[in-house]
């Protein structure tokens, strides 16, 4: 096997730094053992900002991704890289252009457009506040008001994909199902056409132990327990997936999906039920 290939990628925006570390994230896992070794500048909006960014830019040269409004904060990053035969890329500028040229609309150079407190911007906070009051079965009535609940047993992320689709803007909550205890009684109040949309999270049995062993040598907890006990994990898996097939819930296959992936299914899920009304 080829050994790793470690490089130093310089992220460098005037906003939060969202697109870039999802860019760069894509991209870098479309090379097999590539790993980037981060570098983040974010909030760069001065010149004296910029000046401490090029320092550390010099100190470890690799590639350098930016996105920056400012034409002379651009031009000023994009000479030094030059200069030092770094490479660079405005991630946003294809876009960008292509856009522009598609709408014969010139672009502004506003800052964060993306984070604009608009209606949509709002809603997303509202989301975000939902899927944390609502976790882990937590107020359990509150669930009525939500798009999307989300059940499955322990470690088939049901929290980050909550809060990932609270992004989108999408109310999610998530209730985890514990062997023993019944299923809490609002799920019977769901309307199944008109109430939120109720999505078993499923998982195979040998990658939920894994996920679990891993939990346990993390918090350096030895002990073998029936949360790990291959048997009594099948058992658990299994009850879980009868249970969805009951009530004849819609499910997801988690076990080798990335939270972003299952969020993207749960999403095209609603979009198709949304699509039927």
């Amino acid at each position: 096997m080829r050994p790793s290939i470690f490089f130093n990628v310089h992220l460098v925006s005037d906003s939060t730094g969202e697109t870039l570390n999802a860019v760069m994230r894509a991209a870098a896992a479309q090379f097999e053992n590539v790993t980037p070794l981060e570098h983040n500048y974010y909030l760069v909006r001065s010149e004296r900002q910029l000046e401490r960014v090029m320092r550390e830019i010099e100190a470890a040269p690799g590639v350098v991704w930016f996105t920056i409004s400012d034409e002379d904060l651009r031009l000023k990053l994009e000479q030094f890289c030059r200069a030092r035969h770094i490479p660079t890329l405005a991630v946003l500028d294809p876009s960008i252009h292509m856009l522009s040229r598609h709408l014969g609309v010139t672009a502004s150079d506003r800052v964060a457009g993306q984070h604009a407190l608009n209606a949509e911007y709002f809603e997303r906070i509202e989301a975000i506040n939902f899927a944390l009051a609502h976790d882990d079965g937590q107020n359990l009535q509150g669930l009525l008001a939500a798009d999307v609940i989300l059940l499955g047993v322990s470690r088939t992320s049901k929290t980050p994909t909550c809060v990932y689709l609270a992004n989108r803007g999408v109310k999610a909550g998530n209730i985890p199902l514990v062997p023993g205890m019944r299923m809490p009684s609002v799920l019977d109040e769901i309307d199944p056409k008109t109430g939120p949309m109720v999505i078993g999270l499923k998982i195979g049995v040998e990658r939920l132990v894994q996920i679990r062993s891993q939990r346990l040598m993390a918090l350096n907890e030895n002990s073998i327990t029936d949360y790990t006990d291959e048997e009594a994990v099948r058992a658990e898996v299994t009850e879980a997936s009868r249970l969805f097939q009951r009530r004849k819930w819609a499910v997801i296959d988690v076990s080798r999906r990335s939270v972003e992936e299952t969020a993207a299914a749960i999403l095209n899920k609603l979009n198709q039920r949304h699509d039927q009304e």
